[in-house]
């Protein structure tokens, strides 16, 4: 089998994405590889597909329980057995796994980098052909990475070991160009192939706000968001208690996550977040790596991260499916505090000798600082992001909050040269408050104390407000005008470029948001279209057909105990929604279904999606004791016969199932490995097939038809609220801007209207209206539907601007003026009269 069959049969994709076929190839023609890859784009098949080519052992040295326990049941979903080995496992399935490893059942078995030290493993390994070593989250080997772990060292010395080396590749999403070479360096690896896809995510929106009340703004989100999977990230513990708390109060959905509580809540409350019991996750940071849930639509920091890595890596759980999500930060000044807390009391590289713990410390300072200036930065986020990263843009992605809110130049040279001056006069001894605080003019101990109150620049700018100090001096640090030490008490000190503005007359300009009177005011944040998917348009018969196939994935998953995701991506039941597959050769055609999973689940989607669109071929339904595992048969052709035949291999696979369970079938939360033998039970293939022979002798009556084919009903709408309203009184309240994007026009319409009794103006029927009047035309580019401005949408009022995507690509992006929203507001009117 090639690379491309294991490609479809097992994951069910026609094509590899960017850089998985080069590190592929390399490793099947035995050379070392390094991926620096973004998170969601793949790299677990960088290793996964070769290992399956190869003849031996995979081992995947992977540093958390959770992110082996993911991938090994998504891979068990796909028919590849696969196991892991860590301190999850009692003793006895421990050394069964390393039983059945032994007559080589697992062609991947995952493993912490601590048990590769034990006694145990290393004979098992010693005696074993071990075709690869793959290292995952690579960068925990550096310690100038984000997450060096000190056990990630023991690697080699294993490697060493073993009779014949292995073939060595590494994984990561977040590496800057040092920690890069220190990966390739510490592991050895032997003329590797290196591939860097890019950092970039741009189905992400990144926003960052400074909202005076961060619970009312992190409400006011969830609920502009229903339907929606989140993270809420917080700094602490305390934190995440009191976030949860006040949202279970308030009526959510919600869980929590962090290292004090016990093992088993812990894992608890993380499958039901995995399961979707729970929409909402609110966790410090040890919640998340490896968590492959798919449909993650938003990250929330609630406190601002401790470094940029950290930050990607966070966010990277958002829209692992490549639909649209959003990323959203809090900022507030205390956060830094509480991160320099952490930084100088961190108990993680107690194996590392004081000089070097010294040397980490002050690289870690330096990381807040870059953090801290994302936070204040009038650029691109994404651009500043890839630039960190050592990757160079465009310094405009049309999708964050700075690039989409309007910005005027603002020359800031005599409050910079005010600034620098200050440093220079004082002899480069204190820190940024004491700067800002002196040329404000403040009155406090400190200044008294520090005879800064005598400085030459005290009070020089005593009439600009403190925020817009900070703005400029955070842009100062920036652009490397000034610069602050790394070491616990950071002092503002000056840099070659300090005299440029000093003495020899260099202007600053630094770009301001013109919305922005202050930094706690929340920028105006572009609001996604609401849907079952972000970003996606279906159709009122695609949601509901979406609606039903999900229910049905809720159902397999509750019956086989894994995370719906496994079963299907949401991305996969969209595809689906969209193609409304009959046969299987058009099922296959879907985004995310292979042959394993289609022989799997196959028949019962598409009796689902015929069910939906009116074409119904039902198999009888055997008796309750065949039906084992509720596995209900559908009709794949037309004749009696070959329905009766595609249900006797339903039911005898599900039965088999059902048999392995108790004989040979690990409990998923334990370890995964399956039995091939085709005998299940008292039950054979032969039995199932005759009882189904027998079954469809009779006829099916429409009321006996299963559940899964019935037709749903329209949903309700929610009871007592009318539909939306636009009277005159609510007209008079609206305030026109110049121009503005149709979502926020909206929203600001629906924030006015009486939430209690009237339901909410949609963004869909204000643009299906504007297509009826003609002022957009649709077409279809690429199977992808696209509006265009016509000149009768010009004459309304509507302004199209043309963008370029990071490929290259041509889009519209439209803005209403003022003469479109009264517009819209007098149709709306019209339409009550």
């Amino acid at each position: 089998m090639d690379k491309y069959q294991v490609l479809k049969q097992y994951f069910g994709y026609d094509t590899f994405r960017e850089g998985q076929e080069t590190l592929i190839d390399s490793i099947i023609m035995g050379k070392d590889v390094f991926g620096i890859m973004p998170t969601g784009s793949g790299k677990s098949l960088c290793f996964q597909i070769p290992a399956l080519m190869m003849d031996g052992i995979t081992l995947v040295i992977s540093p958390l329980i959770s992110l082996m326990k993911d991938q090994v049941a998504t891979l068990n979903q796909v028919g590849i057995h696969a196991a892991f080995l860590n301190s999850s496992l009692t003793a006895g399935q421990y050394y069964k796994a390393l039983e059945y490893a032994r007559e080589g059942k697992y062609p991947i078995i995952y493993v912490a980098p601590e048990r590769l030290e034990t006694d145990v493993f290393l004979d098992f390994a010693l005696h074993s052909k071990i075709a690869m070593v793959a290292v995952d989250e690579a960068h925990c080997v550096s310690q100038w990475g984000q997450d060096f772990r000190p056990s990630y060292l023991k690697i080699v010395e294993f490697i060493k070991k073993l009779p014949e080396r292995p073939i060595v590749s590494a994984f990561t999403a977040t590496a800057t160009k040092e920690v890069r070479e220190d990966i390739i360096d510490i592991l050895m690896l032997r003329e590797p192939t290196v591939v860097t896809t890019g950092y970039d995510r741009p189905n992400l929106y990144l926003g960052v706000q400074a909202p005076k009340d961060r619970y009312a703004a992190l409400k006011n989100f969830v609920e502009t968001h229903p339907d929606q999977c989140g993270i809420v990230y917080c700094l602490t513990r305390k934190l995440v208690e009191e976030v949860s708390d006040r949202l279970k109060e308030d009526g959510f959905s919600v869980t929590r996550y962090h290292a004090g509580l016990s093992d088993a809540e812990r894992r608890k409350n993380q499958d039901d977040f995995i399961y979707d019991r729970c929409q909402v996750m609110v966790a410090t940071n040890a919640f998340g790596m490896g968590i492959d849930k798919s449909n993650v639509r938003f990250v929330i920091h609630y406190n601002m991260p401790k470094s940029i890595e950290a930050f990607y890596q966070e966010i990277g759980r958002c829209a692992r499916d490549q639909e649209p999500g959003e990323c959203i930060l809090f900022y507030n000044g205390q956060d830094v505090i509480t991160n320099q807390f952490f930084i100088d009391n961190n108990t993680d590289n107690q194996e590392l000798d004081p000089v070097t713990r010294q040397i980490v410390a002050e690289r870690d300072r330096e990381r807040l600082r870059k953090m801290t200036f994302y936070c204040f930065t009038n650029e691109c986020l994404r651009d500043y992001i890839l630039r960190y990263f050592g990757e160079y843009g465009s310094n405009y992605c049309g999708n964050c909050v700075n690039c989409i809110s309007q910005f005027e130049t603002v020359d800031v040279t005599e409050i910079a040269k005010a600034l620098i001056g200050c440093v220079f006069s004082c002899h480069q001894r204190y820190g940024v408050n004491v700067i800002i605080d002196t040329v404000h003019g403040a009155n406090t101990a400190k200044i008294r104390q520090y005879r800064m109150d005598s400085n030459p620049y005290y009070a020089v700018l005593a009439k600009v407000p403190t925020f817009k100090l900070r703005q400029v001096m955070n842009y100062l640090m920036l652009q490397e005008f000034l610069t602050v030490t790394n070491d616990e008490y950071a002092i503002v000190k000056l840099t070659a470029n300090s005299e440029k503005v000093l003495d020899e007359g260099e202007s600053v300009v630094m770009k301001m948001a013109k919305e922005q009177d202050h930094p706690a005011k929340v920028k105006s944040e572009k609001k996604p279209k609401k849907g079952k998917m972000a970003g996606v348009e279906l159709s009122e018969a695609d949601e509901a057909l979406f609606d039903k196939l999900r229910m049905l994935r809720s159902e397999i998953a509750r019956e086989e105990k894994v995370p719906p995701y496994i079963v299907f991506s949401d991305k996969t039941l969209v595809h689906m929604s969209v193609v409304k597959p009959r046969t299987k050769t058009e099922m296959l055609t879907v985004s995310g279904v292979g042959e394993f999973k289609f022989d799997k689940y196959g028949e019962r989607f598409l009796a689902c999606v015929k069910a939906e669109v009116g074409e119904v071929y039902a198999a009888p339904v055997a008796d309750k004791e065949i039906d084992k595992g509720n596995g209900v048969g559908y009709r794949t052709g037309d004749s009696k016969e070959n329905g009766a035949a595609g249900n006797a291999k339903s039911v005898a696979g599900n039965v088999g199932i059902d048999g392995i369970e108790d004989d040979g079938y690990f409990d998923s939360d334990d370890l995964y490995f399956s039995s091939d033998s085709g005998e299940f039970d008292d039950w054979s293939i032969d039995d199932a097939m005759a009882a189904w022979e027998s079954a469809a002798n009779e006829p099916v009556k429409k009321e006996e038809m299963p559940v899964e084919i019935s037709t749903v009903k329209k949903k309700k709408s929610k009871a007592g609220k009318t539909e939306f309203v636009m009277t005159e009184e609510l007209a008079e309240q609206l305030h026109y801007s110049e121009q503005v994007s149709l979502s926020d026009f909206i929203g600001q319409i629906n924030d006015l209207r009486d939430d209690e009794i009237m339901k909410r103006l949609t963004i869909k029927s204000v643009e299906q209206k504007l297509i009826d009047d003609g002022c957009f035309e649709e077409r279809f580019i690429s199977g992808m539907k696209r509006k265009s401005l016509t000149e009768m949408g010009e004459t309304f009022g509507i302004v199209a601007e043309k963008r370029l995507s990071e490929k290259g690509n041509e889009y519209d992006v439209f803005y209403y003026t003022e003469k479109a929203q009264r517009g819209i507001v007098e149709w709306l009117l019209e339409l009550e009269k």
